[in-house]
C-alpha cells in the first residue's frame, strides 16, 4: 500500500493514516497490543495470533489502521447472512489505542468497514457491546448505528 506524506503547518511529516488487512502470524502479531486493550483475556501475542489465524478459516478477518508508523486501530469482522439481516458484515472487535481515541482514527476505521460492507452488498453493519462500554456506545450512535436489540448468553 502506498503511504503518501503530508505536511503540517508546524513542517512535521507525518505518514497519511493506512488500514490494510493482517493475513499472516507476522501482520497480525504487531496488532496484539492495541486489541488486548479490548480482549484482556488474550494474554500473550502467540495466543491472539494462534487464535486469529484458527478463526480465520472460518471467516474472521483483520484489519488496522497505521498512522506515522504506529497501528492505531484494530478491527476484527466476518461477512454472514441470516434469514433475519440478510448478507451482513459482523464486527467481532473494534478498538483504537487508549492513547490515540478522540484523534479519529476509529472513526477512519469504522467508515472503512461500511465502506467495504457496502461494496460486499450487505444489507446491515452488525455489532454487539458490552452494557458498560459508554463511550463506544456515543460513538457508535454518533456513526448513526441504532440500538436494535439485546444480545443473551449463557455461559457454559
Amino acid at each position: 500500500m502506498t503511504r503518501k506524506i503530508i505536511t503540517r503547518a508546524d513542517t512535521t511529516k507525518v505518514a497519511e493514516p493506512a488500514i490494510a488487512e493482517a493475513k499472516s502470524a507476522k501482520e497480525i502479531a504487531p496488532c496484539y497490543p492495541v486489541m488486548r486493550e479490548l480482549r484482556t483475556h488474550l494474554s500473550t501475542p502467540d495466543e491472539f495470533v494462534e487464535r486469529v489465524q484458527r478463526q480465520q478459516k472460518d471467516g474472521y478477518r483483520i484489519v488496522y489502521l497505521e498512522a506515522g508508523g504506529k497501528i492505531r486501530a484494530v478491527a476484527g469482522y466476518r461477512l454472514s447472512e441470516s434469514l433475519f439481516a440478510g448478507r451482513f458484515l459482523y464486527v467481532d472487535d473494534l478498538v483504537t489505542s487508549a492513547k490515540d481515541r478522540s484523534a479519529g482514527f476509529g472513526s477512519q476505521l469504522f467508515d472503512w468497514l461500511v465502506r467495504f460492507a457496502r461494496a460486499q452488498k450487505c444489507q446491515h453493519l452488525e455489532l454487539d457491546s458490552g452494557v458498560q462500554r459508554f463511550d463506544a456506545h456515543r460513538f457508535y450512535l454518533m456513526k448513526r448505528m441504532s440500538i436494535s436489540s439485546h444480545h443473551f448468553t449463557l455461559k457454559l
